[in-house]
């Protein structure tokens, strides 16, 4: 009777999945944000060209978080294919995240008051949600 062969795995494989997340994560932030630069670039134009007021502004700059937080939230669902909606989210606070940090970077300590952070957060996070959930 004929031995049954075990099946190693490569531990190479199992790394290059953590890579290939990670990797797809840089990826899903980098088009999140090529998404923000383009939508800023829009309100600029119509701030220069309509003159918006200074809460038009302010919905514009909303709504492209929450449609950036919900592109990256879609792609993050479409890449992992499992836990859409967790991934998501995830992918809205790495915005979140890497928005604190280049607000701090940039103006050299925070502007923002807290419950701004808290609500702007929740925006991204929502929307990254929504987005995984959508995809």
């Amino acid at each position: 009777m004929g031995k049954g062969k075990k099946i190693k795995k490569d531990p190479r494989q199992e790394e290059g999945r953590t890579g290939a997340s990670v990797l797809s994560v840089l990826k899903i932030l980098l088009a999140m944000y090529l998404v923000t630069g383009a939508l800023l670039l829009a309100l600029a134009a119509l701030l220069y060209k309509m003159h918006l007021s200074e809460g038009a502004v302010s919905i514009g700059i909303v709504v492209i978080y929450v449609a950036s937080g919900f592109i990256g939230g879609f792609l993050a669902g479409k890449t992992m294919r499992s836990r859409r909606f967790l991934w998501g989210m995830a992918m809205g606070g790495c915005y979140f995240l890497v928005l604190v940090i280049g607000s701090v970077a940039f103006q050299r300590g925070v502007s923002m008051d807290l419950a701004r952070a808290v609500t702007t957060f929740a925006l991204c996070a929502a929307s990254g949600m929504a987005g995984g959930m959508a995809s």
